[in-house]
């Protein structure tokens, strides 16, 4: 078994998003534009808000990708042109593949807004491959109950499983393309050797706490984005004996389709064609409309 060295660091990127929510992004930024066959990862806040004033992201299109929604703090409702609808709390993923396209729209649950509190979680885009990008749009979700947890031989390290496998459990959620995403947490003086198949680009990005990643041990603190050389078959990292806290990383990975990304905010397909008519068909309704 060989440990796949890092490749480099990013930082994330603090801006907002939707109607005014901060948001840290390791990409895309200017060092950074895609990571094939990921689009953009965001992580959403940590952020308190009072009562009456947590923002979200109203209608908005997509097409082209899937979007994936893991909260870990607060509850967000949805809604879709497509009459679905539902809420996601702590601990609960959302897999929303887009496809030939869906006005969707992100806020706050009423009861939440109300109150207010804590909002913290997450999303990633996945690029559809060519084949797919026109397909029926389509949703899985998991509460945290449903979401398989892994845990190593010493109890030291655990794994939210959202796709792929790790620690000896297999992930319920059905993927495009074959795709990895974890969440682990380790204690102090844990240390994990995760295999990652060699046709797949990995990174990881950490959540919480300060890690040391690949063979040399290198650290790097939280909210920051480490990424692999495709030079071995597992992946390492560890939580320092002396920390005073957990680490928590996302492992991500997948296959990279190597196709032509013409991306235009809410809508990634292959050709400018494509693009022009998904802003078209957006236009003119033929994405439907959210009852609200």
């Amino acid at each position: 078994m060989t440990t796949r060295t890092i490749e480099r660091v990013y930082p994330a990127v603090r801006t907002t998003e939707g109607g005014g929510f901060i948001v840290h992004r390791p990409f895309p930024t200017r060092q950074l534009m895609d990571f094939d066959p990921f689009l953009l990862l965001d992580e959403m806040g940590p952020i308190d808000y009072a009562p009456g004033e947590a923002v979200g992201a109203p209608d908005h299109p997509h097409r082209g990708f899937e979007t994936v929604t893991y909260m870990l703090d607060g509850c967000f409702g949805h809604k879709d042109s497509a009459g679905h609808s539902g809420t996601l709390r702590a601990g609960d993923v959302q897999w929303m593949t887009a496809g030939a396209g869906v006005i969707h729209s992100e806020m706050p649950d009423p009861e939440f807004a109300r109150q207010g509190g804590r909002i913290h979680g997450l999303q990633l885009w996945v690029n559809l491959p060519a084949r797919d990008k026109m397909m029926a749009p389509r949703y899985q979700e998991l509460p945290t109950a449903q979401i398989p947890v892994g845990r190593s031989q010493d109890g030291k390290a655990s794994v939210k499983v959202i796709a792929g496998e790790a620690l000896g459990v297999r992930a319920a959620i059905e993927t495009r393309t074959p795709i990895l995403y974890q969440h682990f947490t380790l204690q102090p003086g844990a240390r994990v050797e995760q295999p990652v198949p060699g046709e797949y680009r990995v990174f990881a990005y950490a959540l919480a706490g300060s890690g040391l990643y690949g063979p040399d041990a290198t650290p790097v603190a939280a909210q920051q984005m480490v990424t692999f050389a495709s030079d071995g078959d597992t992946v390492t990292f560890a939580a320092p004996e002396d920390a005073s806290a957990p680490l928590e990383i996302l492992l991500i990975g997948g296959v990279p389709l190597n196709e032509p990304v013409v991306r235009y905010g809410p809508f990634v397909m292959n050709t400018e064609q494509e693009i022009r008519q998904a802003v078209l068909d957006y236009q003119t309704g033929r994405m439907g409309q959210i009852s609200h």
